[in-house]
């Protein structure tokens, strides 16, 4: 699960598929390979997961206190580094007993975890997954996912599709227009689109909204050409 940077929705969209997987009775694990900004003992990205998806597996291999890069905050701390490497061994280990595994990059795809350049393309590449590009809903969006997903590529990467991660109760104009555009620029297609505010809805209601948020591909019922038009239609009136 890559996004096209910080803040765009990874954690609420990667629990929503762990949800819908997890309602299914599967065995789930969500790795997050590197958190950053937060203190130890303080809950991280994988303490909401476990609040919204239910029964899950969490594994977070390296926690720095600075809102940094991985590869940044670590030389900050003096804490070790991680690597692509690590992080494949142990996504490869928790799909030895888990039926899905989802890996939680930090920030975009190419955001560096080591001070060899190692990212989270490598860890994909190294396990041969697919990508989610989880992408924000308004202006400036196209650009992210656009570049995003050609990087993805031109590193032999399989780009699932895209999520936009926090769909807003009003959209404007920009928002409705890259319903269409998005899966153009992601070159894959759209796979959902979750409501903003989903991560303080009760867990029962945000089962509830994943499913409607999300394709079919994610365990979802969402229709990419429906959406489209409900939005144009919103568009007109």
């Amino acid at each position: 699960m890559s996004g096209t940077g910080t803040g765009v929705g990874k954690t609420v969209v990667t629990a929503a598929v762990a949800s819908l997987a997890v309602d299914r009775g599967q065995r789930v694990a969500v790795l997050k390979p590197a958190q950053t900004g937060v203190a130890p003992g303080e809950p991280g990205d994988l303490a909401d997961v476990r609040r919204l998806a239910g029964e899950v597996t969490t594994c977070e291999l390296r926690r720095y206190p600075d809102p940094l890069s991985p590869e940044a905050a670590a030389r900050r701390s003096g804490l070790a580094e991680l690597t692509p490497a690590q992080a494949a061994t142990a996504a490869s280990r928790l799909l030895s007993d888990h039926d899905l595994v989802l890996v939680e990059g930090a920030g975009g795809l190419l955001v560096r975890f080591d001070s060899g350049g190692g990212t989270l393309a490598d860890v994909a590449w190294a396990l041969g997954a697919p990508v989610v590009v989880v992408a924000e809903a308004g202006l400036g969006t196209l650009n992210a996912t656009a570049l995003t997903a050609e990087v993805a590529t031109r590193r032999g990467l399989d780009v699932l599709g895209v999520v936009i991660g926090a769909w807003p109760d009003k959209p404007d104009l920009a928002a409705r227009s890259n319903v269409t555009d998005l899966p153009v620029a992601a070159g894959a297609p759209l796979l959902g689109a979750l409501a903003a505010g989903l991560a303080s809805a009760s867990r029962q209601e945000f089962v509830d909204e994943a499913r409607r948020g999300l394709s079919p591909w994610l365990g979802g019922t969402f229709d990419p050409d429906v959406f489209a038009r409900d939005e144009a239609v919103t568009d007109v009136t």
